[in-house]
């Protein structure tokens, strides 16, 4: 789910039709596995550059095509493992930050 900060900026009609339009640009397949050679419906569309209280008023990064990329739900759920990930966890199941 969204922040609270970016729930108007999500439910806006500026976001819904740009969402729209660059899912139409990509054909709505998933940017991701199509690199890989696989055709797989996009459905979230992702900002490269995040969404931060101090930028969401700014449309070169909300709204611009240039930062946004079309991702199917596992390609999405990777990209956010990745970055946002602080803790791993060993094959017992036991947890350790990553610091």
């Amino acid at each position: 789910m969204s922040q609270p900060y970016a729930r108007a900026f999500y439910s806006s009609i500026q976001w819904q039709e740009c969402r729209e339009a660059y899912a139409k640009s990509k054909r709505y397949l998933c940017e991701d596995c199509l690199a890989k050679g696989l055709y797989t419906p996009g459905e979230i569309v992702h900002h490269i550059t995040h969404i931060t209280p101090e930028n969401i008023g700014d449309p070169m990064v909300t709204l611009n095509f240039d930062n946004l990329r079309l991702v199917c739900r596992k390609c999405h759920a990777e990209e956010h493992k990745q970055r946002d990930r602080r803790y791993v966890v060993d094959e017992y199941g036991r947890v350790y930050s990553k610091q």
